[in-house]
């Protein structure tokens, strides 16, 4: 077994053992680069169908206007999310903001990155809209989780980018995985969606999981000064789409 940021990973659990032969047996269970681990294990979760349950629902006046929140479940533990909704969500295309969790932008208004701007401008966009709903998600720090996140910082002020960075700890450069965004937006009526988002792969697997994405809304808020070598690499070396 291995451990590599949140996952406890045994290599031989990719294969179905009563296949594998001893020796193939003893091969499965060599090391394995943490990157490769965690490709492995994204492969894996995209193929499966999450189930789904609302574990709560209540009313939640805010600056942007009034949404209908709702924690959600899934079987695992680390699915989960909380949906803020407003409006008939399972009607038209409604706008839809899938955000994770920024501990350092969202709450602490970190200028490293852009997270916290890019949420309030969705819930704004939302708030003014006829319908549409916002799933939070806890996929700290591109889903390798905060306290790898915090890693990250020390070797980004050494001089290393954001992906660079989490490759020196051994991740992808973006460990988030969407199956379980797709799952609950399929539990709440939606099938079609206009996605505020600047990321092409975050399209492809909410469309590999059943959602028709009719429009792609580019999330652009103002950047900053601090924020601007932080965007150019997830322009350059991630995908996104920033102009």
């Amino acid at each position: 077994m291995y451990f590599f940021g949140p996952l406890l990973f045994d290599h031989a659990t990719l294969f179905p053992l009563p296949t594998l032969n001893g020796k193939e047996r003893a091969q499965s269970r060599q090391w394995v680069p943490p990157r490769e681990c965690y490709n492995a294990v994204f492969r894996m979760r995209r193929k499966r169908k999450p189930s789904v349950r609302i574990v709560a629902r209540a009313k939640l006046p805010t600056r942007y206007g009034d949404f209908t929140i709702l924690g959600v479940e899934g079987t695992r533990p680390q699915d989960s999310a909380v949906v803020l909704s407003r409006g008939r969500v399972n009607g038209a295309a409604p706008l839809v903001r899938v955000h994770s969790q920024c501990l350092t932008g969202d709450v602490l208004t970190s200028q490293r990155c852009d997270c916290r701007a890019q949420l309030e401008l969705a819930l704004s966009k939302i708030g003014r809209a006829p319908a549409g709903m916002l799933l939070y998600l806890p996929q700290e720090g591109r889903g390798i989780g905060l306290m790898n996140k915090l890693r990250a910082y020390q070797w980004q002020d050494r001089g290393m980018d954001t992906v660079e960075a989490n490759h020196k700890l051994g991740f992808a450069a973006d460990s988030r995985d969407y199956a379980f965004s797709a799952a609950v937006l399929r539990k709440l009526g939606v099938r079609r969606l206009r996605l505020m988002s600047n990321n092409p792969e975050k399209v492809r697997q909410l469309e590999e999981g059943g959602i028709e994405v009719v429009e792609r809304v580019p999330c652009r808020p103002r950047t900053t000064r601090r924020s601007r070598a932080y965007l150019r690499t997830k322009r350059d070396k991630m995908g996104h789409l920033l102009g």
